[in-house]
Formats: C-alpha cells, sequence, structure tokens
C-alpha cells in the first residue's frame, strides 16, 4: 500500500518557522510565514524524515 504524507493541523502550533522544512531532502516542504507547512506531494518521496523530526507530530506518514 502507498505512503502518503498528511499534514495534523491541530497538532501545528504555527507560531514559529517549521522546523521541518529544512530537513526534507527533497523540497517538498514549503511555509509561509508561520502557518502550517504546505506538502508538495508530487515532489515528496515518502522518506519519513519530516514526521520522524517533527517535535509536535504534526506531520505523519501514514499507509
Amino acid at each position: 500500500m502507498a505512503k502518503i504524507l498528511n499534514i495534523k493541523i491541530d497538532n501545528c502550533p504555527q507560531n514559529h518557522a517549521c522546523p521541518a522544512v529544512r530537513i526534507c531532502p527533497v523540497g517538498a516542504l514549503s511555509q509561509k510565514g508561520f502557518n502550517a507547512p504546505v506538502i508538495d506531494h508530487n515532489r515528496c518521496i515518502k522518506c519519513g524524515k519530516c514526521s520522524n523530526f517533527c517535535p509536535k507530530k504534526a506531520l505523519v506518514l501514514e499507509e
């Protein structure tokens, strides 16, 4: 089954620059201001680095 990266908005504090954006090796995450990050699903390689790094578990790699 294919994995997909999702954002759990309720877990994202949206009050700082998202630290997981810089962790993505392919630049699939972006952020405007302090809004929740946006996922470019066409670029995402589903490696799980951002979801493992997110301290609030707002980024989740799901089956």
